[in-house]
């Protein structure tokens, strides 16, 4: 599944946060949760996770301690396929994400190089890919790019 940063699809300001969640959950991603990016390498290995920027502005790392930096600010989204690490490298004060994951999936909290990784990829390969994009329902960046083989 591919890795997709969306810019500026988000509305910002007061309600920002609850519109984001509805966006979210009207297309199918829920469980979702309000906060900002561990400052330590992690990822998900039950579940993609789709992160929006409702206010502020962040510097995550994708991919782990090799991966590439991403400026994400208010009103962006990014999607994370399940096993890809990622990391807050820096934010704004005021930053604030929230976060969901497809089809009612939870995720689990798995670091790099800790834990059973055997377990973990067993679990990535068994994560379907969403049935939705996270901001554009049955179409979008998401869907299209999967359909398509793009992974950028």
């Amino acid at each position: 599944m591919p890795l997709v940063v969306y810019r500026g699809v988000l509305e910002s300001g007061p309600g920002a946060a609850a519109t984001c969640e509805t966006l979210f959950a009207g297309n199918g991603w829920s469980g979702g949760w309000r906060g900002g990016v561990y400052p330590y390498h992690h990822y998900h290995s039950t579940a993609h996770e789709a992160l929006g920027i409702v206010a502020g502005s962040a510097k995550v790392r994708l991919g782990g301690d090799s991966g590439t930096v991403v400026d994400l600010h208010a009103g962006d989204v990014v999607v994370i396929p399940a096993g890809v690490a990622h990391k807050g490298e820096a934010a704004s004060p005021d930053l604030l994400i929230v976060g969901a994951y497809p089809g009612g999936r939870g995720p689990d909290m798995r670091i790099p190089g800790k834990g059973d990784r055997e377990q973990a990829l067993e679990n990535i390969a068994a994560v379907p890919p969403p049935a939705t994009d996270p901001v554009c329902g049955r179409s979008g960046p998401l869907i299209e790019r999967r359909r398509t083989g793009l992974q950028r």
